[in-house]
């Protein structure tokens, strides 16, 4: 097999080791916020228009958007444990327009409506843009695009291919070392209107103070246990350990978490992704890069990198290593792997010799809601009173607005562009229950990097589960 250029261009181990020495096992972002609101813990009985389960993304956005759209409705929403633990805390930072977690996997399951879920993409994230102005929600929103990477020469043919001399800007190996300069760097692709920047943490916690000002009652640390409705119609209770909510509408934004709903619990699989964080970059530092207009970037392999710069100029460096536990576990023993943060580390200072010397202040992983199309899914239950949205696949950031919006219109029972999508009409493959899961995640992963040693060639196997409709990537 050939090599790659990670194995290429290895550092001394010895700048590995005193990179990682002393680094904090805990999301650089928790640590980032400059305050930390608590909400009370649910007990008693109440009734509610809507109930949302969950406080990340999906459920700030669903229960936001639920006021918005009639301020007298009375939303709830109930947290297990608190705002932004979770993804919603823990990611890269990448919102972005895409609603199919890239247009090559939108044209290869969604090919008829591709053109219009751009479209919609992008409005989408326009409107997550105008929200952050309108309420002023203070979360470091940067609109900067983000550049595609190619490391390896044959990955450069679909990145010129996608040039269109407008939002989408072809750079040339040299043009491309110009504008972020490491030796890696073949060519690469600036996709100039479909990504944004942000600040996780303060994300989460913006929109959670903006749906408190909106009257949405926010619970944390309420794991909620069960939903009752014993008739075909009337309020749905959800069920927590010490009460209950009656519920005209519930809203499940659960994601990686098994779902209240059985029925879906094989559609979705956990999936560990590894993150580091350096201190900030001295101005020395930073021009060694260049990097001024602060896109984000992933490489193009089949195993990839995504990385950006933070508010204070540190660089987070993420992805790569896409770790499944037999049985689907989640736990938080599994967030310290010392061999995902060791392999991390190396490929940064291959990326970004010039460097060697900066520190990582922060390690830490998030567990993605992995689905077999990589992007998210729709359900309803209980008569049209209870919709569900979970498989973000690591793209939610922005498509979980979207999501929000499917969700409330289901509950509706709204006809809507949204809602006659073949995205949102149509589910996933689920995967296969154990050990089938679990054998098959391991053989996508030596195929995925067999791939990224033979010049991106996918074998019998990787073909087969494309053809099904189980492609995996990291």
């Amino acid at each position: 097999m050939a090599t790659t250029v990670f194995e290429r261009s290895r550092p001394d181990q010895r700048i590995v080791a005193a990179a990682l020495d002393g680094s904090r096992l805990k999301p650089f972002w928790l640590d980032d916020l400059p305050r930390r609101v608590a909400f009370p813990r649910y007990s008693g009985t109440r009734s509610a228009d809507l109930v949302v389960v969950g406080g990340g993304y999906t459920g700030l956005w669903t229960a936001l958007q639920a006021k918005q759209r009639d301020p007298d409705a009375r939303v709830v929403i109930l947290e297990a444990k608190s705002i932004a633990w979770a993804a919603s805390g823990r990611n890269g930072g990448f919102c972005e327009a895409s609603l199919t977690h890239g247009e090559l996997n939108g044209e290869n399951r969604f090919p008829r409506e591709l053109e219009q879920l751009t479209r919609l993409g992008v409005e989408n994230l326009d409107e997550i843009e105008t929200t952050v102005r309108e309420l002023s929600l203070d979360c470091d929103f940067e609109r900067t695009g983000a550049l595609a990477v190619a490391l390896e020469k044959y990955q450069l043919e679909d990145l010129r291919a996608a040039h269109n001399g407008t939002t989408e800007i072809f750079f040339d190996g040299e043009a491309m070392r110009a504008e972020v300069n490491s030796p890696t760097y073949l060519g690469g692709l600036w996709s100039m209107r479909e990504t944004a920047m942000v600040h996780p943490a303060k994300l989460a916690m913006e929109l959670a103070r903006a749906c408190t000002d909106a009257g949405v009652e926010i619970f944390e640390n309420t794991l909620v246990t069960g939903l009752d409705s014993e008739l075909r119609s009337g309020p749905v209770s959800v069920m927590t350990k010490d009460g209950f909510v009656a519920a005209d509408r519930v809203a499940l934004a659960t994601n990686v978490f098994p779902s209240l709903l059985k029925r879906f619990r094989l559609h979705t699989v956990p999936v560990y992704d590894y993150v580091l964080m350096t201190e900030p970059l001295s101005d020395a530092q930073l021009a060694s890069i260049g990097w001024d207009r602060r896109q984000g970037i992933a490489d193009t392999g089949n195993q990839f990198h995504y990385y950006r710069l933070s508010a204070d100029n540190r660089i987070l460096w993420g992805g790569y290593d896409a770790i499944y536990h037999y049985g689907g576990r989640i736990r938080a023993e599994y967030e310290d792997r010392p061999d995902s943060f060791e392999k991390l580390a190396r490929h940064f200072f291959t990326t970004f010799p010039q460097i060697e010397g900066v520190k990582f202040t922060h390690r830490w992983a998030g567990v993605i809601d992995t689905s077999s199309r990589f992007c998210a899914f729709f359900g309803r239950a209980r008569q049209g009173r209870v919709a569900h949205a979970a498989g973000f696949t690591g793209l939610g950031v922005g498509a979980s607005r979207f999501a929000a919006n499917v969700m409330l219109d289901h509950l509706a029972g709204l006809d809507t562009e949204r809602t006659n999508l073949q995205m949102v009409k149509s589910m996933p493959v689920p995967f296969p229950p154990e050990p089938a899961a679990y054998a098959g995640v391991q053989a996508s992963r030596w195929a995925l990097n067999r791939a990224d040693h033979n010049e991106g060639r996918r074998n019998l196997l990787l073909r087969t589960l494309d053809a099904v409709g189980l492609g995996f990537d990291s």
